[in-house]
């Protein structure tokens, strides 16, 4: 039995969800999302808000129970509060600056490198060695992160590159003379 899929999602007073068979559309105030559920499980809305069933008890549909109603709670949060992502440049000469809505990175290479986020995702750079990743879609803010740290990973070494705000990088020993 899934202890998350059992918890109903809570449907906030200023968000419009709209269940359609296996698809479903969520409406709030940062936007609107949508979800084609898996065949394996069924939602119903009801008045405590939306209700994930497996529908019958095999051994996928028990896994896609607990997945689905976590897709569906990250909907509901992404249109009302929204998900950030925060990265860290790390390195001498290593910085970022919004250029309109691109962001430029100056991360070592003998040119910058220009990044153009997908529509619905904001960037911001407060500062030049913090850039702020922000969008409605979960899946998506951490795939646009994902993408900016693969330009220059943190290396073991002397820890240079991007990294997620509070990531560990594990040192190496240099060389010995």
């Amino acid at each position: 039995m899934s202890r998350i899929g059992k918890l109903p999602v809570a449907i906030p007073s200023n968000v419009e969800v709209k269940l359609d068979g296996q698809d479903l559309s969520v409406k709030g105030p940062k936007g609107t999302l949508a979800l084609t559920l898996v065949e394996d499980v069924t939602a119903s809305q009801g008045e405590d808000g939306i209700t994930i069933k497996p529908r019958d008890e095999t051994k996928r549909a028990r896994a896609m129970w607990g997945m689905s109603r976590a897709l569906v709670a990250n909907l509901v949060q992404g249109v009302t509060d929204g998900f950030s992502k925060t990265l860290e440049l790390e390195g001498v000469g290593y910085r970022a600056q919004m250029q309109g809505s691109s962001l430029k990175l100056a991360l070592g290479f003998s040119h910058d490198v220009i990044y153009d986020p997908p529509e619905g995702i904001q960037i911001a750079s407060s500062k030049p060695t913090e850039i702020i990743i922000t969008g409605a879609d979960k899946q998506q803010v951490g795939q646009v992160a994902a993408e900016i740290r693969r330009f220059r990973a943190p290396e073991p070494y002397k820890g240079k590159g991007v990294r997620y705000a509070g990531e560990y990088i594990r040192r190496k020993e240099g060389k010995k003379k």
